[in-house]
């Protein structure tokens, strides 16, 4: 088996990067990453992470999921679009997540755009599907950005949404399933025999 999947405990092949499956990031790789969603608080909550991924590594941010869940009233947009000054300088006291003040104020910026902007989060995600027939044969086939990427992210700045660059765009594509970056031979990969998962 290539380096790029691993077999877990369980016995299913997933992306190298899950572990073995019986951990938080194994069970985000089973559940979550790839997986097409339209809810607003799972498209939130990918978006947010992405903001505070920018610089930093994808293990930092994921590993404070839970406490930026918290933090943001469980990434629920019309109540994070509620949040003031007041609320921005508190978090910026909250050791358990990453302490930065642009971030954190893009987090509530994004969370007005989202509930106010037309076409919806969910519309223009739709609108840029990437559909693939066959799965990535490695992680170095993954791209950073895509041309539906950077037309995705410009849209969404000329909404008023911060920290929405091509990359970090193109990860939230990945993290809510407009783009399936499961690499062959993974269970969760689009050409996987039997491959099928809801969220």
């Amino acid at each position: 088996m290539r380096s790029d999947v691993i077999i877990g405990l369980d016995g299913k092949p997933r992306c190298a990067w899950a572990d073995s499956g019986d951990s938080a990031l194994g069970r985000y790789h089973d559940d979550v990453w790839g997986t097409r969603t339209y809810d607003e608080s799972a498209m939130f909550e990918a978006l947010t992470l992405g903001v505070f991924e920018v610089g930093l590594s994808w293990s930092t941010v994921f590993g404070k999921r839970d406490a930026f869940r918290k933090a943001f009233r469980g990434f629920a947009p019309a109540q994070v679009a509620t949040m003031t000054a007041r609320d921005v300088e508190r978090l910026m006291h909250d050791a358990a997540i990453i302490r930065n003040r642009a971030k954190i104020q893009a987090t509530v910026d994004n969370a007005r755009a989202m509930i106010s902007a037309s076409p919806s989060l969910a519309a223009l995600a739709k609108s840029y599907e990437i559909t693939r027939r066959r799965a990535p044969r490695s992680v170095a086939d993954l791209p950073k950005a895509t041309r539906e990427a950077e037309a995705f992210a410009k849209r969404l700045k000329s909404q008023g949404y911060r920290f929405v660059g091509p990359t970090s765009v193109y990860a939230f594509m990945q993290n809510v399933g407009v783009v399936n970056d499961h690499v062959h031979g993974c269970f969760r990969a689009i050409d996987h025999p039997g491959r099928a998962r809801s969220r």
